[in-house]
């Protein structure tokens, strides 16, 4: 363990009785802020840690995934800190281009008013208004967590540098071909009024209908499928498998669209699959993606049959209405005309929604910013396989690959006036210019920058290296570029991580941006259901930390991190957090009352009791583990590892076993104080990282040093004592029989009972006061006789319980109990007997038996003693 070279105390200031998370949290924090611990130095000289914060939108509040995904960083930060390196945890705020906008918009709507009677200038304006007033409220959320951001460098990906940024790689994409303009079928929201991305829209089984439709007549004749009537409008062919001979005379044929005064060609393709309904589909390549390439591939014209707003435009009878009208209208219209051939609804199919104002998305063919994915994702995809970046846990990197190697152009213009604008420039005879950051925009009549914005995906993905400076050559981006790590949930795998490996690679010499990618899962409710207002479960974090404390939300967070899985988590968790909490403060201020110190350096292990022995090695121990825990990202593990050493072996055992020695006094007493002294330092600071507040208030305490944030993380000495543990192990052993037997006969924990210790032979001897102390057992004084007498492992332990007990009563109680335990271990003995059993029983089945028969053959041996032991009467 590692010595820490601040100040030492003269004498422990004493602590509250009570720990009261409100009254030190935001103190804390503040303190620490201000002393700049979370600041990064690009010139120090030791080795640079960085993680990135997953940008939290502008508009966004704290809620529990952020939470639990800020929890996990800022414990692997404050520990690399503690570590010895210059940490950096970048924070930062994404503009968040559609949610923003509709932000200020439905505030503009309060006032009668629109983005359109602003004008774009002025709208804009009012959207950094808004920024500076009401967004960004997160940040102060992330304080009350104790996130141990470096503040300093909090960044904006609409700010003057980072804007740079993102022109610097437009140009450079463009100008290696990997942007283009092209006319392709969108995602088209007709509610945001803008194209959004393929992992932007969020797929649900709707109820709709599925019309069957004649197209032609008599033996020209043929039936399709749709489930969206109205598109029929743009219909321009209709096409059916080279190989089906149902419909071999028709191909190359014209045949009447319904509805319409047009006919339409009959052609071959090979997309159709003819064993799918009856083998012939509409073909809409202006509202289809999967048509829109079967019209190139048969030179069909596309016809647009909605406006930007889902608005019929073709002339006629259903110009005006809504898609939603207009399929209705569309489908009596056909069924007057006889078209129908067969009608089925409810129809229940998979219909895409805008993931931000779930209204039903629109494929519509628009002419849209791409950019060219096949050479960035094969990048991104071989630095993985080439293990140039991890992914943990190496399970999700199938999903990672399925992602990469399928990807395709990446839509990135939006129809927006909230975000990074296209630097590109039309001028009056045709031209298109990109623009790049220190390049003069075309100037004169005619000239007009592109109206689009980017996808807020294409500024956010160049985070790991535009917070630092980057296009410039930075001593930031020197130092801290490539990030160490990435802690994100898998769900924006694609969203985000992808894009950053895309753009990091391309943008850095062929550097990732991160060497490991650490994917964790979704909080859900304690009955593993996705949190949502909709459903009543979704929990505000700062309710639970008002009412618990950050600490305690933290551990429940972390107590529930295992690498890719979903966490539930309840109340009643944060709950038991809370108890934790306050059992670290109560049992570090009964022991530094009791002599806890830190002062002067450990005795010898020859000076040392067993007791204390004991303790140091389960200590270095647990340092080793978690440590290992730490290096695998196995937060579940760690926290419930320093859960189990302070709560079970520290404070329930070290500690009440050194009471009759701090009782006593002496020499013994002392090197007792400096031992748990120890431990709590120790303990403490292997604690911080996930439950700082706590930590920070009794570590100060308990050393009288500067802060924990800048302590040393423990090292392990590698002392180790295995015999010191049997020991110990032995003597709880003793104690837990006695105290189940105690139990066991109705007596109360406090009630005091005369007993003879027979420790002869044991290592036991030199704890008979401790033993005495813990189990309430009284010398054996005159008139004393032994009314029950119990063999644990070794040592003989005879009470005398006359007048404590109803011994008929028990007689009764432990007769049944002892008939129970027998009927138990016949059952299990005759299944292991039974050969033909044993042949078929999976091997967790049969170890399940045998682990019963062992139960109950020590609940025999335990119940037969104990009726030994009753008084005769």
């Amino acid at each position: 363990m590692t010595e820490n070279t601040q100040q030492q105390p003269a004498s422990n200031p004493e602590l509250p009785t009570q720990y009261v998370p409100a009254e030190v949290e935001g103190k804390l924090y503040e303190r620490w802020v201000d002393r700049g611990y979370f600041e990064a130095d690009e010139k120090s000289g030791k080795p640079p840690f960085t993680v990135v914060i997953p940008p939290p939108n502008v508009t966004g509040s704290l809620h529990l995934g952020h939470a639990f995904e800020h929890t996990l960083i800022d414990a692997v930060t404050r520990r690399k800190r503690m570590q010895g390196y210059e940490t950096l945890w970048q924070p930062g705020m994404d503009h968040a281009g559609i949610a923003t906008q509709n932000v200020v918009e439905r505030e503009l709507a309060k006032e009668g008013k629109s983005r359109q009677d602003l004008g774009r200038e002025a709208f804009v304006e009012r959207v950094w208004k808004w920024k500076g007033e009401s967004g960004g409220q997160i940040s102060g959320q992330m304080r009350r967590l104790g996130d141990g951001v470096a503040w300093s460098r909090e960044r904006f990906t609409m700010d003057e540098g980072l804007s740079k940024a993102v022109q610097t790689i437009f140009k450079k994409l463009y100008d290696d071909e990997l942007i283009y303009r092209a006319e392709r079928i969108i995602n088209w929201c007709p509610r945001c009024l803008t194209a959004i991305s393929d992992i932007e829209v969020e797929y649900q089984d709707d109820d709709g209908e599925l019309v069957s439709l004649k197209y032609g007549e008599g033996e020209d004749s043929v039936v399709v499928a749709t489930t969206r009537a109205e598109t029929m409008l743009g219909d321009t062919a209709v096409a059916v498998h080279p190989d089906d001979a149902r419909y071999a005379h028709l191909v190359g044929k014209r045949i009447k669209l319904p509805l319409t005064d047009r006919t339409i060609p009959v052609v071959a393709d090979e997309h159709v699959d003819p064993e799918f309904g009856t083998g012939a589909v509409k073909v809409t390549p202006a509202h289809d993606p999967n048509d829109f390439e079967i019209g190139r591939r048969h030179d069909l014209p596309n016809i647009t049959v909605m406006d930007e707003r889902a608005v019929i435009t073709v002339p006629g009878p259903f110009e005006g209405l809504d898609r939603m009208e207009a399929r209705s209208a569309i489908v009596a219209a056909l069924r007057a005309d006889s078209r129908i051939v067969a009608e089925k609804r409810p129809y229940t199919h998979s219909v895409g929604h805008c993931s931000r104002c779930k209204t039903t998305i629109e494929p519509r063919l628009s002419m849209q910013w791409w950019v060219k994915v096949e050479p960035l994702a094969k990048a991104a995809g071989d630095a993985v396989r080439d293990e140039k970046v991890a992914i943990h846990p190496k399970e999700m990197e199938p999903r990672y690959f399925a992602w990469v190697d399928n990807l395709r152009d990446w839509c990135i213009s939006r129809q927006l006036w909230w975000g990074h604008r296209i630097p590109v420039w039309y001028g009056p005879n045709g031209e298109m210019v990109c623009v790049g950051p220190d390049d003069e925009a075309p100037a004169g009549e005619g000239w007009t920058q592109d109206t689009d914005v980017l996808d807020t995906w294409f500024s956010s993905g160049l985070w790991p290296f535009s917070t630092l400076g980057w296009p410039e050559q930075t001593p930031s981006v020197e130092k801290f570029y490539p990030n160490s790590i990435l802690i994100t949930g898998y769900d924006i795998l694609f969203f985000w991580v992808a894009r950053m490996m895309m753009f990091g690679l391309y943008a850095m010499d062929g550097t990732p941006p991160f060497s490991t990618i650490v994917l964790h899962g979704m909080v859900r409710d304690q009955l593993g259901k996705k949190m949502s207002k909709s459903f009543g479960n979704a929990v505000n974090p700062l309710d639970w930390m008002d009412k618990y404390g950050s600490d305690a939300v933290r551990f429940t967070l972390a107590r529930g991190a295992n690498p890719g899985i979903d966490v539930p988590i309840g109340e009643d968790w944060v709950q038991g957090s809370r108890n934790f909490a306050n059992k670290i403060w109560n049992a570090t201020r009964f022991a530094m009352m009791n002599g806890a110190t830190v002062e002067g350096p450990l005795p010898d292990a020859a000076e040392l009791s067993a007791t204390d022995r004991w303790i140091l090695s389960r200590l270095n121990a647990v340092v080793a583990e978690v440590d290992a825990y730490y290096e695998d990202y196995q937060f579940a593990k760690l926290s419930d590892s320093l859960f189990h050493f302070a709560w079970d072996e520290v404070f329930d055992w070290y500690v009440e076993l050194s009471k009759t020695t701090f009782i006593e006094g002496g020499e013994a007493a002392k090197v007792s104080g400096r031992v748990l002294g120890e431990v709590l330092d120790v303990t403490l600071r292997l604690l911080h990282p996930v439950v700082p507040f706590v930590t920070e208030t009794l570590w100060t305490t308990l050393t009288g040093k500067e802060s924990v944030v800048v302590a040393d993380w423990p090292a392990d000495s590698g002392f180790r004592d295995a015999a010191a543990e049997r020991e110990i192990e032995h003597l709880q052993q003793v104690i837990t029989e006695v105290r189940r037997f105690r139990s066991d006969q109705g007596l109360q924990p406090g009630q005091k009972v005369p007993a003879r210790l027979d420790l002869t032979g044991t290592p036991l001897a030199a704890h008979e006061a401790a033993i005495r102390q813990l189990l309430r057992l009284q010398p054996e004084g005159e008139g004393f006789h032994a009314t029950a007498t119990l063999p644990v492992e070794g040592a003989t332990v005879a009470l005398d319980l006359s007048g404590t007990i109803d011994v008929e009563a028990e007689r009764k109680r432990l007769t049944k109990d002892l008939g129970a335990a027998e009927k138990e271990k016949a059952q299990a003995t005759a299944k292991l007997g039974n050969e033909a059993f044993l042949a078929k029983a999976p091997d967790n089945v049969v170890e399940k038996i045998r682990g019963r028969l062992a139960k109950s053959e020590a609940d025999i041996e335990r119940l037969t003693a104990q009726l030994a032991g009753l008084p005769q009467g």
